[in-house]
């Protein structure tokens, strides 16, 4: 069963930096999971902000923070990074941390196994 728990969250001001963090367990021998970073604000449907491969050697980036935000993964560490550059306002958002078998595309996987979030404010 894979656990994820996210950290790095908290408050900072308009073009401010966090670095999340994503601890995971759990994994299954052999198994390539995709892991993403996801976020989800009052009101608003979740977006996919970040995603990469197993061998962190592809990235995918939301629109909205392309050029602002970088995953990364230790797999040695079992963790995956999101490290968030000039934070905007409405980059505020719970943050989720997640993984999914890398069975294709990791755009297009599922991703079953989630954290339980760390929130994003931007002020």
């Amino acid at each position: 069963h894979v656990q994820l728990v996210e950290s790095g969250g908290g408050s900072v001001q308009d073009g401010g930096s966090l670095r999340l963090s994503c601890a995971t367990s759990g994994y299954t021998y052999r198994s390539n999971y995709c892991m993403g970073w996801f976020r989800q604000a009052p009101g608003k449907e979740r977006e996919g902000v970040a995603r990469i491969y197993t061998r962190g050697d592809s990235t995918y980036y939301a629109d909205s923070v392309k050029g602002r935000f970088t995953i990364s993964r230790d797999n040695a560490k079992n963790t995956v990074y999101l490290q968030m550059n000039s934070l905007k306002p409405e980059d505020t958002a719970m943050y989720y941390c997640a993984a999914g078998l890398q069975i294709g595309n990791c755009r297009d996987v599922a991703y079953n196994y989630w954290g339980q979030g760390t929130q994003v404010t931007v002020s």
